[in-house]
């Protein structure tokens, strides 16, 4: 199974999208061990959403949906849902 998600940084008010074989595994990746990367530099991240697909290929298409125009649109909204709660 491959992961989709969208990380987003309150502090810097940032967010990320990204995709992954192993989700807790990159959560850690993008909390405590890169170390010269983007998201190095926003941490905090907390997960704001994820969706799973069976195929690599699958998981692909939705990463770089979510980086085009509507798909930001959908974070955008996702976003504000949580900045509510």
């Amino acid at each position: 199974m491959f992961t989709v998600y969208i990380l987003y940084s309150p502090k810097y008010k940032k967010t990320y999208a990204g995709q992954t074989s192993d989700l807790g595994k990159r959560m850690d990746f993008h909390n405590e061990k890169s170390i010269s990367t983007f998201t190095s530099k926003f941490r905090p991240w907390i997960l704001l959403y994820s969706e799973n697909f069976p195929t690599r290929i699958e998981v692909m298409k939705r990463e770089k949906w979510f980086k085009s125009g509507v798909g930001r649109e959908f974070i955008k909204r996702i976003k504000e849902e949580y900045l509510k709660s």
